[in-house]
């Protein structure tokens, strides 16, 4: 089996490639490379992935990495709201022109099966968030990123795609410590700077969203992958455990129990209204699917990175999205 991981030298992109590489696929990887991972890519081309590094824009880059594939992870992206917001026409261009580009290509390809990198954030900001919402509930997207994500959803899920049958996996908010790491995510962030003895300024510390480890949400591709595609083909997958939905406040404490030092402000601000508390029974009812990390052993793997020197530098360019 063949497959292709779009954005493949990314956050989630690396390990989700380890994992597939693991499993005795062939994996190709395409990326851009924008974030400086040739170094990271060298690691993955050792262990037999191969790289092509393109533009999921360029036809001829989705052509090449396209030939003699048998199934599609579409990872490649612009991610999160704030990189978004700083790039409207490049997020549109990637996000979903190229997006639909890639599926229209994929059919005529006659890839056999698409698997969709989606996010938890298209549930908004619900009217209860006491009550977990399920993959059947009401999208109330409420940023640029998310509306693009649920706009390529409407397309996989609601047209005729042949014989190429798609899959949405809606990730929970990733965290953890992964070769292309991210310092620009929630857990990450709060941890790095009260781990630096920062001032840790926290906004919409009651609002709800879910959690769940890059290396868990790479996993959770392998098991939609894993089963045949009439399984899962138009199915919906949030991607996460039901028991790990936090408040920011719940973070806050979480990280308090390792570390001590810096100092943490609540503040109010407005620009970031959503909450929205998740549930994840179809994956674990369906797949068989349980998380292997928490939110709390991911703050323990997070101090043990910084105090070895992992990252000499956290607040490195390239460790952020924005």
């Amino acid at each position: 089996m063949t497959t292709l991981v779009t954005g493949g030298a990314g956050y989630i992109g690396i390990p989700l490639s380890e994992e597939l590489l693991d499993s005795g696929r062939t994996v190709r990887v395409l990326d851009s490379l924008v974030h400086g991972q040739e170094d990271l890519v060298a690691d993955l081309s050792a262990r037999g992935a191969e790289v092509l590094v393109g533009d999921v824009r360029d036809p001829a880059a989705r052509a090449a990495a396209l030939s003699g594939v048998d199934e599609v992870v579409h990872l490649a992206a612009i991610v999160g709201d704030p990189a978004c917001a700083a790039d409207p026409d490049g997020s549109r261009e990637i996000n979903v022109e190229a997006t639909l580009a890639l599926v229209h290509d994929a059919q005529a390809a006659g890839v056999g099966r698409l698997v969709f990198a989606s996010t938890c954030s298209n549930y908004g900001r619900m009217a209860d968030p006491s009550v977990p919402i399920t993959e059947e509930g009401e999208l109330a997207p409420v940023s640029r990123y998310a509306e693009q994500k649920v706009a390529v959803e409407e397309h996989l899920l609601h047209s005729d795609l042949g014989s190429l049958g798609a899959t949405c996996v809606r990730f929970a908010t990733v965290y953890g410590v992964a070769p292309r790491m991210r310092f620009d995510l929630t857990v990450n962030e709060f941890t790095r700077d009260l781990w630096a003895g920062r001032r840790l300024d926290v906004f919409g510390e009651q609002f709800w969203r879910p959690y769940v480890h890059v290396r868990d949400a790479a996993r959770g591709v392998r098991l939609v992958l894993d089963r045949s595609s009439r399984e899962v083909a138009g199915q919906v997958f949030n991607v996460g455990h039901s028991d790990e939905n936090y408040r920011k406040l719940d973070i806050v404490e979480a990280i308090r129990k390792t570390v001590t030092d810096g100092e943490v402000a609540y503040v109010e601000r407005t620009e970031d209204p959503r909450d929205y508390k998740v549930s994840f029974e179809r994956i674990h009812r369906e797949l068989g699917y349980v998380p292997v990390m928490t939110v709390p052993d991911g703050v323990t793997e997070l101090v043990a990175a910084l105090d070895d020197g992992r990252f000499p530098d956290p607040w490195a360019r390239r460790y952020r999205n924005t």
